[in-house]
């Protein structure tokens, strides 16, 4: 198992360093002068050249790529010269001067609440539909949860944000009382500060949530239909269980297995997914900051979103296969 887990994680460190190799070739790619940008246009070339030099743009390219594995590292040389243990740096914005760290502390809870309520939902609703579809099967309750899966699997992200956004919001504004934007914290109308607004959460969370929630039906939904046909089940329905205490105890259980496996995956995708989301609902998550760095060219705050969204992605993909492992030893082998 420890071999296993070395493995598995050496994996992941390659692949990081291959991700951050290639967001740092992409960025110097772009155009643009970075000093240019922090100091605006009508900055004179001296003041230009310092920043350079401050910034480390002066040096060669390769030079440059060092300098930002050194900075990311929580092993290296720190800024008085000395080797050892340290605090990763995602460097500064080139636009407001703050550390990148900050801006994504600030955006990332909001990022992650949405995620988990969102995968809270499509699993709660996915399960039910998809558990009711396999018990009530060639009926028109099957018909309408494949119709369901079916929209929820095809329609793109940004398009059904839309229209969730139009019809709750705007159609049946005045019987919802939700608002097409808006954030976890809105301010006081009578000047009292900020309070938290959870109806805000409902629709970005409903939006994000339809294509795990499809997912999840099909998926229940099948393997529910497999289990009903297992030996066990014959068993429990010839001592004279009711049809709910077999569901219940047996049916329902061997049927999350699956399931739950797969929740690790979409929550990892849905945090890198909701970039659009965010944006449309204009939920203040890490969608919106990568959004607006983009707008103004604000290049650290875009690389430090995609490394740690990246960073998050290969962690619990790596948590994921060690609970495999640990589940089945057999995956250990392979």
């Amino acid at each position: 198992m420890f071999n296993y887990i070395i493995k598995k994680v050496a994996y992941g460190l390659l692949v990081m360093l291959g991700v951050i190799t290639l967001i740092f070739v992409l960025f110097n790619l772009l155009p643009g002068d970075p000093a240019r940008m922090m100091l605006g246009q009508n900055a004179d070339k001296e003041s230009i050249e310092i920043l350079h030099k401050e910034l480390g743009l002066d040096k060669p390219v390769y030079v440059q790529y060092f300098n930002y594995l050194n900075d990311l590292s929580p092993i290296g040389f720190d800024k008085d010269g000395s080797f050892g243990f340290k605090t990763p740096d995602l460097r500064r914005s080139y636009q407001s001067g703050r550390s990148v760290s900050s801006i994504l502390a600030d955006s990332f809870p909001n990022t992650i609440l949405l995620a988990v309520v969102s995968i809270a939902f499509a699993f709660v609703v996915g399960v039910s539909l998809g558990a009711l579809a396999a018990i009530y099967s060639d009926t028109w309750f099957e018909k309408f949860v494949l119709v369901i899966t079916s929209l929820g699997m095809s329609l793109p992200s940004f398009f059904a944000a839309i229209l969730i956004a139009w019809f709750f919001a705007f159609i049946l504004a005045d019987y919802t009382g939700l608002s097409m934007f808006g954030s976890l914290y809105s301010v006081d109308d009578f000047g009292n500060g900020e309070y938290i607004d959870l109806k805000n959460l409902i629709l970005p969370a409903l939006t994000l949530g339809i294509r795990p929630l499809a997912v999840i039906c099909e998926l229940t939904k099948s393997t529910m239909k497999e289990v009903l046909q297992q030996d066990y089940i014959r068993t429990a329905k010839a001592k004279g269980l009711s049809k709910f205490q077999i569901i219940r105890k047996h049916a329902l259980r061997n049927t999350l297995n699956p399931v739950v496996s797969s929740i690790s995956g979409w929550f990892a995708s849905l945090i890198a997914g909701a970039v659009f989301v965010e944006y449309i609902f204009d939920w203040k998550g890490v969608g919106v900051v990568i959004v607006d760095s983009l707008e103004k060219y604000d290049f650290p705050v875009l690389m430090g979103s995609l490394i740690v969204i990246c960073v998050m992605l290969i962690i619990i993909n790596i948590l994921t296969d060690i609970t495999y492992a640990a589940l089945d030893p057999r995956i250990k082998n392979e």
